[in-house]
């Protein structure tokens, strides 16, 4: 079995945010950087698959420029058995459609079987390259999952809906899945696997090699929101309070009139 987990390197979410000086993204110096929380469950459970299937393979793949193989080298010491690093300085700038374009250029011809991503990354979140990557290689795709079997080639798996609703879905393999929080608990990266990672083969390919769609976005603008003004608190018995409120509500807006 042949597996392939996706992965991004994202800046800890508790970084102090700038606007970039071009205005489209964040500015990305002196930020923290870790992999993406989503991503982890993919890589957890793709090595949990690792182990259940004989023979079976792992490679993690991540976009971006070299500063991503640090991410890699922790989803290698988490388990997974090689890396395959898309080289690009500008993946940044790159919308969900040419990230996804590149995935499926690069897995179209390895065979794999599963394909696991993460739901959306943690600073774009647009939650559509892993279903775009299964749209690109006409595969079945199951989103937002939140369990996941797999018996006899197939996969059974669990995905999360609007309003705590879960839907049980099956599909043959080969697939793609996107992975919610809450598949699984992914492991600490022991330190013997730590070391061992360091020999695993990470290659790297630039992306030029692989690009062949198009932008169908671009961002026009990024923003802080404005800040508003704070609420107002009414204090007094509720006889009182609620001929405050109705006063207002009749000064202040036109829902009473």
């Amino acid at each position: 079995m042949k597996i392939l987990v996706c992965i991004k390197q994202v800046p800890d979410m508790e970084s102090k945010f700038k606007v970039a000086d071009g205005g489209t993204w964040y500015n990305d110096q002196d930020l923290a950087w870790r992999m993406n929380e989503y991503d982890e469950y993919g890589v957890e459970q793709a090595v949990r698959l690792k182990e259940q299937v004989k023979d079976a393979d792992v490679t993690v793949l991540c976009i971006g420029s070299d500063k991503v193989k640090e991410t890699m080298k922790k989803a290698l010491a988490m388990g997974c058995d090689r890396g395959a690093h898309i080289g690009d300085d500008e993946s940044w700038n790159k919308e969900p459609y040419q990230i996804a374009g590149v995935i499926a250029e690069y897995a179209g011809d390895k065979g794999f079987d599963v394909i696991f991503t993460g739901m959306q990354s943690q600073d774009r979140g647009s939650g559509q390259v892993g279903v775009l990557v299964a749209e690109m290689l006409g595969l079945p795709s199951v989103s937002t999952i939140v369990d996941f079997v797999y018996e006899d080639g197939a996969i059974k798996a669990k995905r999360e809906l609007e309003g705590g609703i879960k839907a049980n879905v099956t599909v043959k393999a080969p697939a793609v899945v996107t992975c919610q929080l809450g598949l699984n608990t992914p492991r600490y990266p022991t330190l013997p696997n730590i070391m061992k990672a360091k020999k695993k083969e990470l290659l790297t390919i630039p992306v030029a090699d692989l690009l062949k769609v198009d932008a169908r976005q671009q961002t026009a603008e990024m923003y802080f929101p404005e800040k508003k003004g704070g609420g107002l608190v009414l204090e007094g018995e509720a006889g009182e309070l609620a001929d405050k409120l109705i006063s207002i509500l009749k000064d202040k807006t036109t829902v009473l009139k």
